[in-house]
């Protein structure tokens, strides 16, 4: 199971303001907090300050590297972006999130994904935008995988993300994404997966109790990635029983030492 630990995002308030203010110490707290709870990579995503994202990602970079050694996934929409903060990773395999099947953004980022040798987030979307359906997603999802791995990329280093939509906007969206897990599951067992699953109770109140659900249900469906919050310890605690009950957790001894560390509290 990968966990990329989303919370150094300059959308969050307390994340920009630190990021202005260059406040090291509370960006480095937040690397190590997550990297301590379980999270696999820390996402890098200074996306939403557009005119001095260069800048602020290698300064993030650099500051979260000083005190971690979990591997790094940046993460952007500009592939100069992505291209300056992959420059500076000294730990692991890199991440890039992510790749699309639009033309412009994957002949933008396929080059960087061969010459850093990074893993790569591949989002089921194409020229025709973001598909509704199980088949649409696997449509997109052969085109990416014959393209990716004409290029290079091997199976395990792919992570097809099915793209959740709101179930309060479309009733069928989680269904549809669990089917299209299956799909990809049945057809590309090499692969991997990665969700950003809360879109699925946007809108909604309650949300944890959706999304923490999901979660199990998708790692029943055979999805292995997702970017959350890892010191959230209800939904920790959820991914090391869901892994127990799912024969991936060898003595279940996962589940034993999240036990001892307070994960389920009576």
């Amino acid at each position: 199971m990968v966990i990329v630990g989303e919370l150094i995002n300059t959308s969050r308030k307390a994340i920009g303001e630190a990021v202005e203010k260059r406040d090291a110490q509370y960006i480095q707290q937040v690397a190590i907090e997550q990297a301590e709870a379980g999270a696999s990579y820390i996402d890098v995503n200074c996306g939403n300050k557009v005119f001095e994202e260069l800048e602020n990602m290698r300064w993030l970079v650099n500051t979260i590297q000083e005190v971690v050694q979990v591997p790094l996934c940046i993460d952007s929409p500009n592939p100069e972006a992505l291209e300056a903060g992959l420059a500076l990773v000294k730990h692991g395999t890199p991440m890039i999130n992510s790749i699309t099947d639009e033309g412009p953004r994957f002949d933008a980022v396929l080059p960087l994904v061969q010459k850093y040798k990074a893993k790569i987030v591949a989002l089921c979307m194409d020229d025709q935008g973001m598909p509704d359906t199980a088949d649409d997603r696997l449509r997109v999802v052969k085109n990416l995988y014959a393209k990716l791995t004409a290029a290079g990329v091997k199976d395990e280093d792919i992570y097809f993300d099915p793209l959740v939509k709101p179930v309060s906007s479309v009733g069928t969206a989680g269904v549809e994404v669990l089917e299209t897990i299956r799909m990809i599951k049945q057809q590309y067992p090499g692969v991997h997966f990665m969700c950003g699953l809360s879109n699925v109770s946007y809108g909604l109140p309650n949300r944890k109790y959706l999304n923490r659900l999901f979660v199990s249900q998708t790692m029943a469906a055979g999805m292995d990635g997702y970017i959350l919050n890892p010191t959230d310890k209800g939904m920790m605690g959820l991914i090391y029983a869901a892994k127990t009950l799912l024969g991936q957790d060898d003595y279940c001894m996962g589940y034993i030492k999240a036990h001892r560390k307070g994960f389920y509290p009576e």
